[in-house]
């Protein structure tokens, strides 16, 4: 496999980028890269694009998160998580479970979080952490964040472990903070896990010294996310042998040379473009304007010009459910 996914998990002491970095030695590919940061002492989820892939990375950065977060009350820290300075401290926390719930779901929906000073965030081009280790004042702009649910799960001393459903760009360990401050306590966030991003479950997920040892195997491809699969949650088109060579350059392809399911949505979200016999050939989506009247924009191009499309159907489908991915992509986006 040339292109595609794969589902690591990521252990705590490295960075996202450390992980990619070994992913693309191990597979000696020249392009990598992940579809959403995590924290060096986070650990989970981390889905890894290569080849073809890194070209969806913007698509699959979208997608919503869970993850398994232990708080710790009573302790506030410079950076939000226990890799920080305790800046305060409370003692003596005497809080029922049923006030630390109460806290927690008072965060479900959406709501205005001030990013933290140590993330990777950028004010006028420069990092907020690189700021804060200058000593420099920089001021942070709440951003509006979304919590789709939060699900307590137990609490033993000062240690509460919890679940977070949320949407992009959310921090868990602002989060925490925050939960911290309406607590009149405070808190920081002791330890992470991501359990899932969008389709990609932990459950399913490889770590790295098994990827090295299926490497050695000649069996990683197995642990492999499709293209095919990947994107399979948005609609499809394809297109007949006179306009496939055409999308592989960019060209846009008029809506009356594209088949399509009869209940085919018509929204300006991507559009899968598979050629006659089944290969994914790009991503568009729908115009109206110009010459062309109503036609796909081809967003992204996935094969190379020159690349081999008249694989059989059947080998293409094959592709589709080889894999991880089977245990049910589709549920998750239906």
């Amino acid at each position: 496999m040339r292109d595609g996914v794969l589902n690591i998990n990521k252990p705590a002491g490295c960075s996202s980028h450390d992980v990619v970095a070994r992913v693309r030695g191990l597979l000696k590919v020249k392009k990598a890269g992940h579809a959403g940061t995590l924290d060096p002492q986070a650990t989970g989820v981390l889905p890894v694009c290569f080849g073809k892939g890194t070209r969806v990375v913007e698509y699959l950065m979208g997608m919503e998160k869970e993850y398994r977060a232990v708080m710790r009350l009573g302790e506030e820290t410079d950076t939000e998580d226990a890799t920080g300075k305790v800046i305060r401290r409370s003692e003596g926390i005497a809080l029922s479970e049923a006030e630390i719930e109460d806290a927690l779901r008072a965060f479900v929906g959406s709501y205005d979080q001030i990013p933290p000073l140590y993330s990777a965030i950028k004010v006028k081009g420069l990092p907020l952490y690189k700021a804060a280790r200058a000593g420099l004042h920089v001021e942070r702009v709440a951003r509006r964040v979304t919590i789709h649910r939060i699900d307590y799960e137990r609490r033993a001393g000062s240690d509460v472990w919890f679940t977070v459903l949320c949407a992009k760009g959310t921090y868990v360990r602002t989060l925490c903070a925050d939960i911290g401050k309406r607590l009149t306590v405070g808190a920081h966030l002791l330890s992470l896990c991501r359990t899932r991003a969008g389709a990609f479950r932990i459950e399913d997920s490889i770590d790295l010294p098994s990827l090295e040892l299926r490497v050695a195997e000649g069996t990683w491809a197995q642990a492999a996310y499709p293209l095919e699969r990947v994107l399979g949650h948005f609609p499809e088109i394809s297109v007949g042998p006179r306009w496939e060579e055409r999308v592989r350059h960019g060209a846009p392809v008029p809506l009356s040379e594209c088949s399509a399911s009869e209940n085919f949505p018509k929204t300006p979200g991507p559009v899968r473009i598979h050629g006659e016999h089944g290969g994914l050939l790009a991503l568009a989506k729908l115009a109206e304007s110009g010459p062309l009247g109503v036609h796909f924009k081809i967003e992204k191009v996935l094969v190379d010009p020159s690349e081999d499309l008249l694989r059989p159907l059947s080998e293409a489908k094959a592709s589709m459910s080889a894999g991880p991915i089977d245990r049910g992509i589709h549920g998750v986006y239906s």
